[in-house]
């Protein structure tokens, strides 16, 4: 009897498994040696011809063409790192592809894929209990150590070169958007700390500016631009003649008629001037479009007036000033304006906005070009998720593999106390976490297994936070070194790297409608060799 059809495609028992590991591990590879203060670049070129060169292990992944589903599953787990951590989506990456790497090994020895994930979740659990073990607690106020962590978040990116002025920066944001709760927690709210960039100067050159910062210009050059106590609409209506909803056309016989509807025309906009300026407000910012004719009449009555002002950034002026966005500009009155100070950098083409309260404030990212300052703004937002998240969670690990050492050594000590094949599991799942410091090693140019090896025997003499400097090769305390790194991000990779290598090795049969690709036109050839829709990567193969 026949139940599928003729394009139907079907892989099954060991096939299936072989199939989805291969996919998942490739996608883990592919980042691999990006990860670590001496990690590469990638360019990654899209079918515009738009170019993005980073390391960012998400961006990555979520700018390769990647062409299977299994592998998407894998692109999720740096997606979910990113939203839940902000930081060490190679890392997760890295540690799901290798515990895939250890089942492969276990798979072979025909232990069932149902005792690998099972002892692949006590790993896990065991881990994140040894992990708020081994972390040291700190204080929100501890400046010092949270430049630290934003210092190693930034190292080995484009920001590393001026990471010391930016890494406070960084702190200096968090800090100034952090409040402390009732229960003596601390809430950070990073939804009041906005990023700008701009070209053509230098990284050094960044800074942190109270309240907003607004890239537009005047609507007209001879409307004032600096004001200590400005009353501010934030208006998301044009000021401009109103269009009917349907198409129509005026037939005109005379000059005064002519005449007639050009003076209405000007009425309009007088009415909408003369209501700005009913509300008291010395300052507009517009979402929408602004005559000529309105500009030049504000410019008359002294008014501040800038156009296509974006929507993040009414946004953000809404929070700093204190005003309410107006829609429809009959309805404005005083009670909507906000207030504020508004200064001009002629040579930036930029507006500063102060609000008599502001609780938000803005980092102004310079750089050289366009490609500079878009890695240099992706390096600062992960610096700031993982010092938002340190200063939230009060816990910090020592960097350079130290804790991946530390918890596999823990992890091979408490898999000796486990009876049956669920022991083989936490032993793989323990031999995986040393991918991060082979990787670390092997991507700085050293010899990873004799970096293993003075790992292993500096944890085993009791020294904890024994990692790896990359650059001297030495086996340090990197603590005291300051590579410092947040309990919470490390805690979150392991959770989704083990979710994620469990899903994968759940599924045991695939039955596809089509070609095993997600888009249809994957190659042809067996799933045996990742073909079938992978075809080397399917399209990634393309975009790498």
């Amino acid at each position: 009897m026949i139940i599928m059809g003729e394009d139907a495609q079907r892989v099954k028992d060991k096939d299936a498994q072989e199939y989805n590991i291969s996919a998942a591990r490739a996608v883990a590879e592919s980042v691999r040696s990006t990860l670590g203060p001496k990690g590469m670049d990638k360019m990654l070129v899209d079918s515009m011809g738009t170019v993005t060169i980073t390391n960012d292990g998400v961006t990555i992944l979520q700018e390769m063409d990647i062409d299977n589903p299994t592998a998407e599953m894998i692109v999720e787990v740096a997606e979910t790192q990113e939203d839940e951590a902000g930081d060490g989506t190679t890392t997760a990456v890295a540690i799901a592809g290798e515990l895939l790497k250890e089942a492969q090994d276990l798979l072979e020895q025909d232990i069932h894929p149902t005792a690998i994930i099972k002892g692949f979740n006590m790993a896990a659990e065991k881990a994140r209990e040894e992990v708020d073990d081994i972390a040291e607690r700190v204080d929100a106020s501890d400046e010092e150590l949270l430049r630290k962590v934003a210092e190693t978040s930034m190292t080995g990116k484009s920001s590393e070169l001026d990471k010391e002025l930016l890494a406070q920066l960084v702190v200096d944001a968090v800090q100034a958007v952090t409040v402390e709760a009732d229960d003596g927690s601390h809430i950070v709210d990073l939804e009041f700390v906005e990023i700008e960039t701009q070209t053509g100067r230098s990284a050094s050159e960044s800074e942190l500016l109270n309240g907003a910062v607004i890239d537009k210009d005047p609507v007209n050059d001879d409307m004032p631009v600096e004001f200590d106590a400005a009353d501010v609409l934030l208006l998301n209506d044009p000021i401009e003649v109103e269009e009917t909803d349907a198409d129509t056309s005026v037939s005109i016989d005379s000059p005064d008629q002519l005449q007639q509807f050009l003076d209405s025309e000007e009425r309009q906009l007088r009415e909408k001037v003369d209501q700005i300026v009913a509300t008291g407000a010395d300052v507009v910012f517009c979402q929408k479009a602004i005559d000529d004719l309105a500009q030049y009449l504000l410019a008359k009555e002294g008014i501040l007036a800038v156009r296509r002002t974006k929507k993040s950034d009414m946004g953000f002026l809404q929070e700093i000033l204190g005003a309410e966005i107006v829609s429809d500009l009959d309805s404005a009155t005083d009670a909507h304006l906000g207030h504020g100070s508004i200064s001009r950098d002629a040579d930036a083409g930029l507006f500063y906005v102060e609000g008599d309260d502001a609780h938000g404030v803005t980092l102004l990212l310079r750089g050289s070009t366009e490609h500079v300052v878009d890695e240099l703004e992706r390096g600062i937002k992960d610096a700031l998720d993982v010092v938002s998240a340190t200063a939230s969670d009060g816990r910090v690990l020592a960097g350079g593999g130290a804790i991946e050492v530390e918890l596999a050594g823990r992890l091979r000590d408490y898999a000796d106390d486990i009876s049956g094949r669920e022991q083989l599991a936490v032993g793989a799942f323990a031999d995986a976490l040393e991918i991060v410091p082979r990787v670390l090693a092997s991507n700085a140019g050293l010899d990873s297994i004799d970096t293993l090896v003075s790992l292993r025997a500096a944890h085993e003499d009791g020294d904890v936070h024994a990692g790896l400097n990359v650059f001297s090769g030495d086996v340090v305390d990197t603590y005291e070194a300051g590579v410092v790194e947040p309990a919470h991000s490390k805690e979150q990779a392991l959770s989704s790297a083990t979710e994620a290598a469990n899903l994968v090795l759940k599924i045991d049969d695939i039955i596809a409608a089509g070609d095993l690709s997600t888009s249809g036109d994957g190659d042809e050839g067996g799933p045996g060799g990742a073909g079938g829709g992978m075809g080397g990567m399917g399209g990634m193969g393309g975009a790498m």
